[in-house]
């Protein structure tokens, strides 16, 4: 398979290996055959010298706004769509079980970021599964701003009509409603996994894309999964007929993740190239992230002709996870205009922030402290050379200005707080860092603000997105943590005693032996609410530094009756998890809270879906 080497001008074959040294020489200057539709690059995009600022402009100039959304054309040809997965592939994540609530909460937050399209999930996956994408549709997909923005809903299926069926179902309540239905392509999948020829895989999927469009929907994705590792010819013909069948978008994942950005650009041109009736539809890219490359062969594939991105937020979903909104949105708006050929979204940026934060609170997925854009260090500068740059001229050493992302610098937000700080202040404090709460959220948050400033000098913004995470981005109560008393050491045996209130306001008390005060808390825990589960991870983290500083923990537990799933790509059924966080100073409260935040998700998922929670009918991957 051919490769290919990005310059500043276009995108040229990589000659093979194979090739003699002076064939080589001659090769690497050919350019791609004309009927190939790239991003030019104008000679400014190299400019001798980028500007110096590091603040970018969060509102792109009207030439850059969003283009009016018709399905399979985009008016502004360096117009870049954005299709979030985090509810179908980032929840995919092990441990990443999210309520319907918490779907509904992230779907809202992706509005606000403003992409073009929400994969809300996979709706034939379970009943739990099709309601909440159902009310996505209907809440989200029908929310119009003042401009005329509204999300496109897409429902993933396989291509067999129940999926498609179930998936039309659960989207057409939307404004925008999408199908994305796909199915395997590369010889391993066919031979192994369909055990199917590629004369039975092209008729299904011909037909397929045909009966999604006699159902009424007018939006239809197909994905050729595994493209990466695909038989060109017949990757060039199954699309070709897919188009005929009335596809509007075509996506061609990296399943895997084996491909290097040169490769997928290259598989991208080919496909503008070579397959018929291209010029009627949308390209679009979906990059696993195995290889550590997700985001640059999203970018690749950008750059060779896609107009759409398939990505999550923090970058979640199977193994690896995904390419990550945030990295490939930033690489857009930091070097579209001046590398990409004028490339860009509709995204709003100030946003980023907030949506990174309420997808690792509610999967329980924490960000690691070196990840791009989101990560706690990505704006961290400990070098004193680094430091003594910054100081001078932020541009030395920050290429985006945190602000841009909706992060504000604690030390330059001018008010500092502490116990004496009002509930105005709060206020203020939280708006600044992306929160927008109701009186009865405030009000709950301010009086954990002033308990651990009693006890801090500081309170910093750290300290505060614990604490709206801790109040905030929890499940709705079915039981809470009153009161707990432990007692522990090298003398004897660990004691608890927990206190919980019920939804009815009673409460309850149990005490309990363990092995230390997590593990004797949590059995008099178990004795109260009476629910038989294993605890699968256990994970604690100090927000800020200091002796005094809060701690965050992370559990994830699944229930001994397991509720199943239906696994979008395997077709298998799978086990439920539920995660769940607390935070507070001290760390077996913490580390209780997170436990009965886990039982409660978990119980209110019970209560929600008792009847089919563990009866779902399996439907086979390829009929």
């Amino acid at each position: 398979m051919a490769s290919a080497i990005i310059t500043s001008s276009k995108l040229y074959p990589f000659p093979s290996p194979s090739l003699k040294p002076s064939l080589f020489l001659r090769s690497t200057f050919l350019p791609f055959p004309s009927s190939i539709t790239l991003p030019s690059f104008p000679s400014k995009s190299c400019p001798k010298s980028l500007p110096i600022s590091s603040s970018l402009n969060p509102n792109p100039p009207s030439s850059q706004r969003r283009p009016p959304y018709i399905p399979n054309h985009i008016p502004d040809p360096n117009y870049v769509r954005v299709f979030d997965t985090t509810l179908r592939d980032g929840e995919q994540s092990p441990g990443a079980t999210l309520t319907s609530k918490e779907k509904l909460d992230i779907a809202r937050q992706l509005a606000k970021l403003g992409v073009d399209i929400i994969e809300a999930g996979f709706p034939a996956a379970s009943k739990d599964d099709f309601e909440a994408v159902k009310t996505i549709a209907k809440e989200v997909g029908n929310a119009v701003d003042g401009n005329g923005y509204v999300p496109v809903i897409c429902g993933l299926s396989r291509c067999n009509e129940k999926d498609i069926k179930t998936a039309w179902e659960a989207v057409k309540y939307a404004k925008r409603p999408r199908i994305h239905t796909f199915i395997a392509t590369s010889a391993i999948h066919l031979e192994y996994k369909l055990r199917k020829s590629k004369e039975e895989v092209l008729d299904i999927a011909r037909n397929m894309v045909r009966f999604a469009r006699s159902l009424g929907c007018n939006d239809v994705e197909f994905s050729p999964e595994d493209a990466g590792r695909s038989d060109r010819e017949f990757l060039y013909e199954i699309l070709g007929e897919v188009i005929k069948a009335g596809a509007t978008t075509l996506n061609i994942p990296d399943t895997v993740g084996i491909t290097m950005p040169s490769e997928f650009g290259q598989l991208i041109a080919d496909i503008k190239a070579n397959t018929p009736g291209i010029e009627n539809v949308i390209i679009s890219t979906h990059c696993q992230n195995d290889l550590g490359l997700s985001t640059a062969n999203t970018i690749a594939g950008a750059c060779a002709g896609a107009r759409q991105v398939e990505v999550t937020i923090n970058g979640i979903g199977e193994r690896a996870g995904n390419a990550s909104m945030e990295e490939v949105v930033m690489a857009l708006k930091c070097r579209g205009e001046h590398v990409l050929g004028g490339l860009h979204t509709g995204i709003n940026t100030r946003h980023i922030v907030m949506a990174s934060k309420m997808v690792e609170e509610y999967t329980g997925l924490h960000v690691q402290p070196h990840k791009a854009i989101v990560g706690a260090n990505a704006f961290a500068h400990e070098s004193g050379i680094h430091q003594d740059g910054m100081l001078k001229h932020k541009g030395t050493y920050e290429i985006i200005s945190p602000e841009d992302i909706g992060l504000e610098r604690s030390n330059e937000a001018g008010i500092v707080l502490g116990k004496l700080s009002g509930r105005h202040a709060l206020s203020d404090r939280l708006k600044e860092l992306g929160y927008e709460l109701d009186d009865v959220q405030l009000g709950n948050i301010f009086w954990r603000f002033k308990e651990v400033a009693e006890q801090k000098k500081r309170v910093t913004d750290a300290d505060l997105v614990a604490l709206v995470s801790d109040e905030v981005f929890q499940p709705d109560v079915v039981w809470k943590l009153l009161d707990l008393q432990v007692t522990c050491g090298t003398l004897g045996l660990s004691t608890a005693t927990v206190k919980l209130i019920d939804a009815d306001g009673r409460k309850h008390v149990a005490c309990s032996v363990g092995t230390g005060p997590v593990d004797s808390a949590y059995k008099a825990v178990d004795l109260i609410i009476k629910e038989s589960v294993s605890l699968l991870e256990y994970s604690m983290n100090a927000v800020t530094e200091g002796i005094d500083a809060i701690a965050t923990t992370r559990v994830l537990i699944r229930v001994e009756k397991s509720h199943l799933s239906t696994h979008a790509l395997t077709g298998e059924l799978v086990h439920r998890t539920f995660s769940g966080t607390g935070a507070g100073m001290d760390i077996v409260v913490s580390s209780v809270k997170a436990y009965v935040s886990a039982l409660n998700k978990m119980l209110g998922f019970k209560e929600q879906y008792p009847a089919k929670a563990s009866s779902i009918e399996r439907t086979p991957a390829s009929s």
